[in-house]
């Protein structure tokens, strides 16, 4: 596997299990128990990893040549929950 396509592969991973953390235990905790720190701190890592993930994705298109195309589908996915994992298992493996 070209190393550029596993280190995405590992942003993109961690950044859909962040963003699934912020969505179902974070958000809930904020609202449900008054607890509001759990989403600055899951929030503030989200974007790390956010970031991280359109950082790693910058070589696919410039080195790798990918299409166009998939940079909607690298956005749709980052913005989707679970997105990630679809779009892992489908261009990644």
């Amino acid at each position: 596997m070209d190393p550029h396509i596993a280190r995405f592969r590992q942003w993109a991973l961690a950044e859909g299990w962040s963003y699934l953390v912020l969505l179902f235990i974070a958000m809930p905790l904020k609202y449900l128990a008054e607890w509001p720190w759990g989403v600055k701190a899951v929030g503030w890592a989200h974007g790390i990893l956010f970031i991280g993930y359109w950082v790693t994705a910058v070589p696919l298109f410039t080195k790798l040549r990918w299409d166009p195309e998939r940079l909607v589908g690298l956005g749709a996915a980052s913005l989707l929950p679970f997105g990630t994992f679809v779009m892992e298992r489908k261009w990644l493996r």
